[in-house]
């Protein structure tokens, strides 16, 4: 027979209800939902996601903010996908 054992944390009062409400979407409560993390995070032996710091480069900042620019300028010219290729060709 499995003993049963209690965890108890803090959490942000709106991040929890906010997840208790996605989970209860979902047909689930906090204690099933983290079971299921749990479960998968020891099934696979790691996290079941990625966790990263997925912060941009320099270069990266600065090509994405030249794109919105230009999507933005009324003077950028746009093409369909045949006229991209066409263009591409020349």
């Amino acid at each position: 027979m499995n003993s049963i054992s209690n965890v108890s944390f803090r959490i942000d009062t709106d991040l929890k209800n906010k997840a208790d409400a996605l989970f209860s979407s979902l047909g689930l409560n906090m204690t099933t939902a983290f079971n299921m993390f749990l479960r998968q995070a020891v099934r696979e032996g790691r996290i079941p996601f990625e966790v990263t710091i997925n912060v941009p480069n320099k270069d990266t900042v600065e090509a994405i903010l030249e794109a919105i620019k230009k999507e933005n300028d009324p003077k950028t010219k746009t093409y369909s996908v045949d006229e991209a290729l066409n263009e591409l060709k020349k």
